[in-house]
């Protein structure tokens, strides 16, 4: 079967037209003839910047778990939670639906992507013929979960709004939460900067 690239076909990045590719000369200048935008046979460094944005989220992972995420002051006196020991108030004080939700979405999540690209970008590193369609039907997931990982910081934020009550109680945003939403942030970048189609690409090669 032969595929899009072997046919002289691209995509455009931005509004998925399929384009014919141009000359080599010009492939540089590629456009879009339905948008203007720049074309490419495939990202360009895909897995050098998803590298980059991985191994920056795995260092901001560390601190996002270990540094409070919100200090509680109530009636002149502040304690600072992690988003773990928020996890525990919520199970030892009934609230578990609340605590699976904050625990999965802030947490797993987050492990979750960071292993999954880290496996792509491994797998597909080495030209690996391993299951190509599973492959990339885990890029789709970390795609499709990236965004619901700022739940614990959409919480953060509501709170730190309404609970404005001067010297009786008031929420404080802390270090960890900017440590969280960079982590969030960089590997919603580092999966919209793989390119998928290398997945097919490396298997092909290695089959020729």
């Amino acid at each position: 079967m032969s595929s899009a690239l072997a046919a002289a076909i691209w995509r455009c990045h931005d509004c998925s037209a399929l384009c014919r590719a141009p000359e080599a000369s010009h492939a540089h200048a590629a456009r879009c003839p339905r948008c203007g935008g720049a074309v490419h046979a495939r990202k360009e460094r895909s897995l050098e910047r998803t590298w980059a944005f991985v191994i920056a989220a795995m260092v901001c992972y560390l601190p996002a778990n270990l540094l409070p995420i919100m200090k509680v002051t109530y009636l002149g006196k502040g304690e600072g939670d992690t988003i773990l020991s928020g996890v525990v108030y919520m199970l030892t004080n009934g609230m578990w639906p609340l605590a699976l939700v904050i625990f999965t979405a802030s947490v797993f999540v987050p492990m979750l992507k960071l292993a999954i690209l880290l496996f792509l970008l491994i797998s597909t590193g080495r030209g690996s013929r391993w299951r190509p369609a599973e492959r990339t039907q885990l890029y789709r997931i970390t795609e499709a979960i990236g965004r619901w990982s700022m739940v614990d910081i959409f919480v953060v934020t509501i709170l730190v709004a309404l609970v404005r009550l001067g010297a009786l109680a008031t929420i404080e945003a802390q270090p960890g939460a900017v440590f969280f939403g960079a982590v969030v942030v960089l590997t919603m970048l580092a999966a919209e900067s793989f390119d998928p189609r290398l997945i097919w690409d490396r298997s092909e090669e290695n089959r020729a």
